[in-house]
């Protein structure tokens, strides 16, 4: 019976230059994503495109799989850092509206290359536990904190955190949906600003 290999934790860039070389990878993967789909990608052509080694690709990221869900986080964390200016604080402010555009302007930047989307997406479903040793908080996420802080503590702590993952997972079914072209963007869309709606509501 063959022997299962033991798991190695994902490596975390310790200085700017593995940041950047972490970047490229990233970079490399969301073109030929873009171009290829999932099932087009290897990972020896992402790492002759980000140009790395093969083995220093897998110290970063284990399996492809885990490589384009951190593709998925990376866009994310990109469109936050272009939204981050943040809302003015008046008394016509509406969270639900704020989060409701957010995450439909986040839609819309996903989608706008299908075959990267569907990537993220198989991605998601994949069966990728055994060779990812830890999963993370989406509330400590950057798209979480975004939403965190649309909010604005309009309850307790934990009331807050359990929005936002209801949030998020609202979304993320809606944007699956757009996807596979279960529902039309518009009614996507209604469906988020309602889901939005009540979930935000004091």
């Amino acid at each position: 019976m063959a022997r299962v290999a033991e798991i190695r934790r994902p490596a975390a860039p310790m200085s700017s230059r593995q940041a950047a070389r972490r970047v490229r990878i990233l970079s490399a993967a969301s073109e030929l994503g873009a171009r290829e789909g999932l099932a087009g990608v290897q990972m020896h052509d992402v790492a002759k495109e980000a140009g790395v080694a093969i083995g220093t690709l897998y110290r970063y990221f284990p399996s492809k799989p885990y490589l384009f869900l951190a593709v998925l986080e990376w866009h994310i964390e990109q469109f936050i850092g272009g939204r981050n200016g943040g809302s003015p604080v008046d008394e016509e402010y509406d969270p639900a509206t704020e989060v409701a555009q957010t995450l439909i302007a986040l839609s819309e930047k996903l989608l706008a290359s299908p075959l990267l989307a569907s990537a993220v997406a198989l991605s998601s479903f994949a069966e990728y536990a055994s060779v990812v040793p830890t999963r993370f908080d989406i509330v400590e996420r950057a798209l979480g904190q975004r939403l965190l802080h649309l909010l604005r503590g309009r309850g307790d702590a934990e009331t807050e955190r359990s929005r936002v993952r209801l949030l998020v997972y609202s979304w993320w079914g809606l944007f699956v949906a757009m996807l596979t072209e279960e529902i039309t963007t518009e009614q996507a869309e209604a469906d988020l600003r309602l889901a939005v709606r009540l979930i935000a509501a004091p």
